[in-house]
This record gives structure tokens, C-alpha cells and sequence, in this order.
């Protein structure tokens, strides 16, 4: 790799979002930079089901979602099936969520806040210590 760029880890997206333009946003964007987006969908269950059913490397959540269970909720599941999550919100997270995802992009963001975000936890999944773009906090990793 002495010219390239080392291969993405991620490459498998599934959005949740309980706003619609957002959502939109969201998936225009991620095809736009060559992600696969697997499904968008805006609550715990159908989350769920699509992860039991499909291959992602990754699920980009917010925190609050429609219905009863909360994208904490969804990390939570996720983690116990190895797949990371990146939360998207405009509101405070509890404390606990940092056990529970990889990092938080706050909203409002932009298109290059949110490759950024992306880049950043590709390079946490692959070991390397990242700075990540004003507007995405990465947590730290916790052994499990």
C-alpha cells in the first residue's frame, strides 16, 4: 500500500433515522461516497430484523427512534451481534452511551462532517488512532 489507500472496512451501512429527510439525506449522501446502504429504516424492530437477515459493517442510529426502544437500545443489540454504531443526534446522550457505539456525529451536520465521521470510524475499526472532524466525538474503546 505503498501509493493507496488502505481498502474500507466499512462498507455496509444500515440507517436508522426517524426523520424522513434525514434519512434521505443520509442515503443520497452514503451512495454518493460509494457506501452500500443496506436499508433505511426508523425503528428498533425493523432494525433488528435487517441485521438478523443481512452482512453491515456498520449501523449510523439516532438516538431517538419511533416506537418504544431507543437507538441505545439498538447499540445495545448490535454490539451483541458485533456490529458497531455511530449515533447521529441533536440531543445529550446519556454517559452510558459511550459503552455502546463508537462515536456520535451531532446534528445538524454537513455531507463532509458526516464522510468524516465515517472515515473516522474506518480507522478506528482498523486500529489507527484517529482525530475526528469538529461536530463527531469518538469514544474511546472499552473491553467488553
Amino acid at each position: 500500500m505503498l501509493f493507496g489507500k488502505r481498502k474500507r472496512i466499512v462498507k455496509r451501512i444500515v440507517i436508522v433515522e426517524d426523520e424522513p429527510l434525514t434519512a434521505f439525506d443520509n442515503e443520497v449522501t452514503l451512495g454518493d461516497l460509494g457506501y452500500e446502504v443496506v436499508a433505511t429504516l426508523d425503528s428498533f424492530d425493523d432494525a433488528i430484523a435487517m441485521l438478523d437477515s443481512e452482512d453491515v459493517d456498520l449501523v449510523l442510529s439516532d438516538v431517538r427512534l419511533s416506537g418504544e426502544r431507543s437507538g441505545l437500545d439498538l447499540a445495545k443489540a448490535a454490539k451483541s451481534r458485533g456490529i458497531p454504531v455511530l449515533f447521529s443526534t441533536g440531543h445529550k446522550i446519556p454517559d452510558n452511551a459511550r459503552l455502546l457505539a463508537l462515536g456520535c456525529l451531532t446534528k445538524p451536520y454537513t455531507e463532509r462532517q458526516l464522510k468524516g465521521a465515517l472515515e473516522a470510524v474506518d480507522g478506528l475499526l482498523a486500529g489507527e488512532k484517529v482525530k475526528p472532524p469538529k461536530g463527531v466525538e469518538i469514544y474511546p474503546p472499552v473491553d467488553s
